[in-house]
């Protein structure tokens, strides 16, 4: 598959410091854009304003120039992209294609039934949000029809997000937009062709196909790495500081996700993690990634 055009991405929420499942993505989609001669670019995920630990996105920033992961281009800060989220969510809006929602999540648990990942929206306000209520979330209209996607690893993944998921929020009622609204719109602007990230990801991935489709955009590639876990099978978290990764020491860090990740690893040291990227890169092995199931650390 290898191609001039492929364009990655790695897009951390700064919610604390990078830790060892994060940095786990990031190399993942690091070696996956270099070895097929492509670009790897960073995306600052901030829209939550409430969850942002202040000081976070520097500290990240920092720790992947210090573990050699150099981007391409500009980072970009979702933060400053709410004016682009604002208009497509007018364009759904009056394509009758989303509408407002003034339910709360108590009235939501007591009338849905539960489905895979929690409260199947029953689509109270489809025919009309309640009256006298002035904030309200926008939700996308679902259809009753699955969408495959075709993982470069995980194989055939399908889901009914009209059936298991229900209308589902894409502007929330604290006025912030949604991510599965911002990744699609960010993906589509930046020109990502290949999506590398954690497994944890791979259920929302219809959702946002569902959307792409809508909006008639073109569906990345995608790839879920498995998952880092600690001994109880929990995954690791920036929110739960869970180990996190060492900047300075970088090369033992990128040894461990190398062997986390079933790669080969070099007979000697290497001198930098310049000098590790220069062994691993051409070595990348997507298929060595069936045998790395998700691994108690």
């Amino acid at each position: 598959m290898s191609r001039t055009t492929y364009r990655g991405r790695f897009a951390p929420s700064p919610t604390g410091k990078l830790h060892f499942g994060s940095l786990v993505a990031a190399v993942g989609s690091f070696l996956d854009a270099r070895h097929h001669q492509g670009e790897w670019l960073v995306r600052i995920e901030d829209l939550d304003r409430t969850r942002e630990v202040p000081g976070s996105a520097a500290e990240i920033l920092s720790s992947l120039e210090a573990f050699a992961l150099h981007w391409d281009g500009e980072v970009i800060y979702q933060s400053r992209r709410t004016e682009r989220y604002a208009e497509v969510v007018e364009q759904l809006l009056a394509a009758d294609l989303a509408y407002p929602c003034s339910c709360s999540r108590k009235e939501i648990r007591e009338r849905a039934q539960i489905g895979p990942e929690g409260p199947i929206y029953p689509g109270t306000c489809r025919s009309g949000k309640k009256p006298g209520i002035a904030t309200n979330s926008i939700r996308l209209v679902t259809q009753d029809r699955d969408i495959l996607v075709e993982d470069r690893l995980q194989g055939i993944f399908r889901q009914n997000p009209g059936t298991e998921i229900g209308d589902f929020v894409i502007r929330r009622m604290d006025g912030y937009h949604a991510y599965q609204l911002a990744v699609v719109v960010d993906d589509a602007w930046q020109k990502i062709t290949d999506v590398v990230r954690g497994a944890d990801l791979l259920s929302s991935t219809p959702r946002q196909c569902y959307l792409q489709q809508l909006l008639g955009l073109e569906q990345p590639n995608y790839l879920h790495l498995p998952l880092a876990v600690d001994q109880s099978g929990r995954k690791l978290s920036k929110q739960d500081r869970d180990r996190p990764v060492e900047p300075k020491d970088p090369l033992n860090s990128l040894l461990s996700v190398l062997a986390f990740l079933q790669q080969p690893l070099p007979p000697e040291q290497p001198e930098s993690p310049e000098a590790l990227w220069q062994w691993a890169i051409p070595r990348w092995r997507t298929e060595s990634l069936r045998s790395a199931s998700s691994s108690g650390l």
